[in-house]
């Protein structure tokens, strides 16, 4: 065999063994993608009942809209007991940190399911934020990701026996998440769809709210449309209804909106 047959054939071999190998990662690949996520759903000691929220809330589908990942730093507004806080804090890891947003005024409805949630530092990379929904004390430009699950409308939601607005203000609120956003960082918006050209005081009556309010609030905040899901949608919702009413009860239509900070 000649120099150059023989070279060639190293060569091909080792072309061939090259290929080989991005074939080996390729179908690799989707297993390491999947790895975070399938922490944050794995049985361990978080309370049991997590497990049925996460069917019924479809969380798998909603972290994979959200584009939370390793590293990143989330403020999970309105977390209330932090079924999603938990998953959040599993997906972004040891490098990634994740706020707990409650509002002080919120305590009584969350019980000790916060306490237990962070108990003995549990949850290493989570924060506790206790504060209004228009005072988010991060820094400015610092979180990847903001979510607010099922609470925009809270802003229009006046409890009997309190100052009207004690919950934060709206404009003031938006705002907010644009500051502590990262340019190209996402707000990620769920919540009870109210009929289109509802008012936004429909908030503290049946509490739900129009997504288009939503969408107002947040261009104003300057914060960009870049998707929308019918992950969660109900055609067959009876949007008369208060969220709480059984008839409708965990079976709502919901609107799921990503804005982005350009």
């Amino acid at each position: 065999m000649t120099y150059f047959a023989r070279t060639s054939c190293a060569t091909i071999i080792a072309t061939l063994a090259t290929l080989a190998t991005l074939a080996t990662l390729m179908l690799a690949a989707p297993a390491f993608a999947n790895h975070h996520e399938n922490d944050a759903f794995a049985k361990d000691d978080r309370p049991a009942s997590d497990y049925e929220e996460h069917a019924v809330r479809k969380a798998s589908a909603v972290l994979a809209f959200t584009g939370i990942g390793p590293g990143m730093t989330v403020i999970d507004m309105e977390a209330s007991g932090g079924v999603y806080t938990e998953i959040f804090s599993k997906t972004v890891g040891d490098s990634g940190t994740v706020y707990m947003q409650n509002p002080p005024l919120f305590d009584g409805f969350a019980g000790d399911a916060i306490k237990a949630r962070i108990a003995n530092d549990r949850l290493a990379n989570v924060q506790q934020m206790r504060t209004a929904f228009d005072t988010l004390p991060a820094p400015d430009a610092s979180v990847d990701v903001v979510t607010w699950f099922l609470g925009p409308h809270e802003l229009w939601y006046y409890p009997d026996g309190v100052e009207k607005g004690i919950l934060g203000d709206p404009e003031t609120a938006f705002a907010a998440i644009a500051r502590v956003l990262k340019t190209g960082g996402h707000f990620i918006a769920l919540d009870h769809t109210a009929p289109a050209g509802s008012p936004a005081e429909t908030g503290g009556t049946t509490h739900r709210v129009d997504p288009s309010i939503v969408q107002e609030y947040a261009a104003n905040a300057g914060l960009e449309l870049a998707d929308e899901s019918d992950l969660l949608a109900n055609a067959d919702d009876d949007y008369s209804k208060n969220v709480f009413d059984p008839s409708v009860r965990r079976k709502t239509d919901r609107f799921l909106l990503k804005f982005v900070k350009k």
